[in-house]
């Protein structure tokens, strides 16, 4: 599936992946390959994009996810360093 990051200032990411972790609003939950349709908010905490067996981590400070024909949108406020 695709996958991109952005926040108000950039893209942060953008790629394949097989998986993403991220903080819902009720707690945390893992998208995979062919996820049925929807929209979460998301707290401050870690997104966790796997692609390959290669994990790469962000810290957001909230925002919303989008996940739609096999496309994951994450519009973070803001990413840390």
């Amino acid at each position: 599936m695709n996958v991109e990051l952005i926040t108000p200032e950039k893209k942060v990411f953008s790629g394949e992946a097989d998986r993403v972790k991220m903080p819902g609003s009720d707690g945390v939950f893992e998208v995979l390959d062919r996820h049925a349709p929807m929209i979460a908010a998301l707290r401050k905490g870690e997104v966790r994009i796997t692609a390959k067996g290669n994990a790469t981590n962000f810290q957001i400070l909230g925002g919303f996810a989008e996940i739609l024909n096999n496309n994951v949108v994450i519009l973070a406020e803001g990413v840390k360093a």
